[in-house]
């Protein structure tokens, strides 16, 4: 069944347009955020409803001024992402940082940013970080982006102690390959593909659908008691 949202929510790209969508059709205000302005136009002709803000948010200055009028905002999803796949021994300071600073610093500041809003108004919220099964297995030539996630997921913890008091709930999603444009520049080969597809006990990746679905759960009322968590949406891998 649909969830119905009152109130705004402020999105970033990736899964994140699949998102936007979908709680605009569950009555949702949407919000949202990229860097790339031939996306948001292609979302706001979509869905003409939706407020797009166009910010790279790596750059926390420019994210302040960007988000600083935009609200009230009483969910949000935090799907900005990189992944630039290196051997261990090559990883260069650059990557690292560009690494560091979309995925686990920009989710923090606008994290920051929301909650800020979320604890003047007293109404609580929920925050959706999008994490992955990297956080929490090693794959090759995957040595920063699993740093990053690992970071994410106890930065969703630590957000969810110290806003849980506010009733503001933080959990994360953590998906095996989901096949969008980043998934297919590390997983489109066949043959390696099935390293990781024989590991998986439902023997295939997550389709969109499967974290927009989980997604929605975690910001909805549905999940009311849930806080703190890392979901994972991997047909089994993290079991295996």
């Amino acid at each position: 069944p649909s969830v119905k949202f009152g109130g705004g929510g402020i999105m970033v790209w990736g899964i994140g347009r699949a998102t936007a969508l979908a709680l605009v059709r569950c009555g949702a205000d949407v919000t949202a955020v990229t860097r790339t302005k031939a996306d948001l136009e292609s979302l706001v002709q979509e869905c003409p409803s939706i407020k797009p803000v166009c910010v790279d948010l790596s750059d926390w200055d420019a994210t302040a001024k960007a988000l600083k009028d935009v609200g009230p905002i009483d969910l949000l999803v935090n799907n900005a992402g990189c992944a630039k796949l290196q051997p261990f021994l090559e990883i260069t300071q650059d990557q690292f940082d560009m690494s560091f600073n979309v995925n686990v610093k920009a989710a923090l500041h606008v994290a920051q940013i929301v909650a800020r809003g979320m604890k003047a108004r007293g109404a609580g919220g929920s925050i959706v970080n999008v994490s992955s099964q990297a956080a929490q297995r090693a794959v090759k030539d995957h040595a920063v982006y699993c740093a990053t996630k690992g970071a994410l997921d106890m930065l969703t913890r630590v957000m969810a102690l110290e806003l849980g008091p506010y009733q503001i709930r933080v959990n994360s999603v953590n998906p095996t390959v989901v096949m969008t444009d980043m998934g297919k520049i590390g997983w489109s080969d066949p043959e390696k593909a099935k390293t990781m597809t024989s590991r998986i006990p439902l023997g295939k990746f997550a389709e969109v659908e499967d974290v927009v679905n989980s997604i929605l759960f975690l910001l909805s009322d549905k999940s009311a008691m849930t806080n703190g968590v890392t979901l994972p949406i991997d047909g089994g891998f993290l079991a295996s």
